[in-house]
């Protein structure tokens, strides 16, 4: 017996954490310590905070892969969730790992903008495309963050002749297209741009450089 319990303990999965990039949420965890984790299955079960009863994933029962889209189980964002995992090796089960609560409105992660830039001889032409939820609109299209938050657009120029590592804020604000004016010909500038969300006090990562030369 005692082996077992040694062997349920040993195979127990680690860190079992929720991971969400613009409402796309998956859970993680790693295997336990035990050279048999290694190859060991998982089961993974949900519920809603303040429910009595675990849900079955029934796309994550007994998987071997180490993570599992929990996106349409945590489709209200407001609501707090909580995600557990067992191990099996060799018909021995480990106990239950839980993970934190999840609320996706406040934990989800924004992703950056969509950037486009055109040119003129002295201006540059912004184009922002807000990211996009997983979530559909009755006629297919997909919501856009800008739908669940007051997010704000924030441009950056870089001029490469000054210092490439140098940003500058252009602008900030909700309009989709933005124009950059009164810049010197022949010159070198990128653009990058990210979501900000003044509630929280959040900022996306940077969107990749878009550069052109007028």
């Amino acid at each position: 017996v005692l082996e077992n319990q040694d062997l349920q303990d040993s195979i127990k999965p680690q860190k079992v954490e929720f991971h969400s990039l613009n409402f796309n949420t998956t859970l993680h965890w790693q295997p336990g310590w035990a050279r048999e984790a290694r190859d060991a299955l998982y089961f993974v079960q949900y519920k809603v905070y303040g429910q009595s009863t675990w849900q079955n994933k029934d796309e994550c029962w007994g998987i071997s892969s180490r993570t599992c889209d929990l996106t349409h189980e945590t489709s209200d964002i407001q609501e707090p969730y909580y995600s557990r995992v067992r191990a099996a090796w060799a018909g021995v089960y480990s106990n239950w790992s839980l993970s934190c609560r999840f609320t996706p409105w406040r934990e989800t992660v924004i992703g950056p903008p969509m950037v486009t830039v055109a040119h003129s001889n002295k201006s540059i032409t912004v184009k922002l495309q807000a990211p996009r939820s997983p979530y559909k609109r009755k006629r297919g299209s997909t919501i856009p963050m800008t739908n669940y938050y007051d997010l704000l657009y924030q441009v950056f120029i870089i001029n490469n002749l000054v210092d490439e590592q140098h940003r500058v804020l252009v602008y900030e604000g909700k309009e989709k297209v933005v124009e950059i004016q009164d810049l010197r010909p022949g010159v070198s500038y990128c653009i990058v741009a990210k979501m900000y969300m003044p509630m929280l006090d959040h900022s996306s990562a940077y969107s990749s450089r878009q550069c052109t030369v007028l």
